[in-house]
């Protein structure tokens, strides 16, 4: 299985295009990449999670798109590193909830491994959260398993500005409550030890 790293922000409908040709072929390959300004609505989403008018979003260069994802409204920005996961969970045998609590595992575990940062799950708002202020949100999920077959993935706030959340209730939630790497004042040069990190685990439990 392949991996991609893309070192500049990739348009969200492009990722689009490309997911729903792989999955016709049932290839599975692993991205890692950032996306321009943009906002995203899953299909629980409410539409009172959006702050303001999509053309006040176009305004500010911001991109507002439909997804069939799970999950409410998030946002994407440069600085923000999004992990997607293509597997064929039919061929190897294993249920959605086993994949998903494994993503988790890898990512928390990553995460504590090079900042000493200990994130928590919350089942009824998805998403990684800090153990010692469990209010505040460091990873996002949104997923789909069309076919078995699994997009889309994790947002994970790295270096981002943050300033795209504040124009929705990310998962029903305060933007106040969403931080990043950066905003906690943990050194963002140790990114690529991250990312470094996170590939060798995740290989280890899909690589095949």
């Amino acid at each position: 299985m392949d991996y991609f790293i893309f070192q500049t922000p990739i348009l969200y409908t492009r990722y689009i295009e490309f997911q729903n040709k792989i999955r016709n072929k049932r290839k599975e390959c692993l991205l890692i990449l950032e996306h321009p300004p943009t906002i995203t609505s899953g299909i629980n989403s409410k539409k009172e999670n959006l702050l303001v008018l999509p053309s006040v979003l176009e305004s500010k260069g911001i991109s507002i798109l439909d997804i069939k994802r799970g999950g409410d409204y998030t946002a994407h920005e440069p600085g923000q590193i999004v992990v997607y996961p293509h597997l064929d969970l039919k061929r190897r045998k294993m249920s959605l909830t086993q994949f998903l609590k494994i993503f988790r595992s890898l990512l928390a575990n990553s995460i504590e491994i090079v900042w000493n940062l200990e994130l928590v799950y919350h089942e009824e708002n998805p998403g990684l959260y800090l153990k010692k202020d469990p209010m505040k949100k460091l990873i996002s999920f949104g997923m789909n398993f069309q076919s078995f077959f699994t997009s889309f993935g994790a947002a994970i706030n790295f270096e981002n500005t943050l300033e795209t959340f504040q124009y929705i209730n990310p998962c029903g939630n305060s933007s106040q409550n969403i931080v990043s790497i950066q905003s906690l004042g943990l050194d963002t040069s140790l990114k690529w030890e991250f990312l470094n990190e996170f590939i060798d685990v995740f290989y280890m439990y899909f690589g095949k």
